[in-house]
């Protein structure tokens, strides 16, 4: 196994460990708090576009992995408030997590495509920004009628 891959197995890891943590410690229940007045007053479909689309912003910045793996409690915490199907939000995390098309930095590939390819970020925002708004109502859509929130 090469440096990177352990690399990657080390910081998945670390990342299970930080979101046990956030739950453990209580701070998943204060997020859930915080949220939830505003969350309850929206449909339940919004609420899917906004885990979305916090979790697509997030892994624009930073990787993938990590944001699955701190969005997911708070995700879950914020479903069995609301009534919704967990799996539902945790499914949209995981397409929003997957989707990094507007930064050259929020997955491999795209990093590789941009040094080798000579774009500029800004290549990347002037494609990615629309590909990441039509997958992520594609994809929220199909989770909505799949689960049935």
């Amino acid at each position: 196994m090469g440096i990177n891959r352990r690399g990657i197995l080390i910081l998945i890891f670390s990342m299970l460990i930080v979101g046990k943590g956030l739950e453990e410690t209580g701070a998943v229940t204060l997020i859930v708090n915080a949220v939830l007045p505003v969350m309850s007053v929206v449909s339940p479909f919004f609420v899917l576009l906004l885990v979305y689309g916090l979790s697509s912003t997030l892994t624009e910045f930073i990787t993938n992995n990590a944001v699955a793996v701190i969005l997911t409690p708070i995700a879950i915490g914020l479903a069995q408030q609301l009534g919704i199907e967990p799996r539902a939000l945790v499914v949209a995390i995981m397409f929003g997590a997957s989707a990094s098309f507007a930064t050259p930095i929020g997955y491999q590939t795209n990093t590789l495509v941009y040094g080798a390819g000579n774009y500029r970020f800004s290549d990347f925002v002037k494609i990615g920004l629309p590909m990441n708004m039509i997958v992520g109502l594609a994809s929220c859509y199909a989770i909505y009628l799949y689960y049935g929130v």
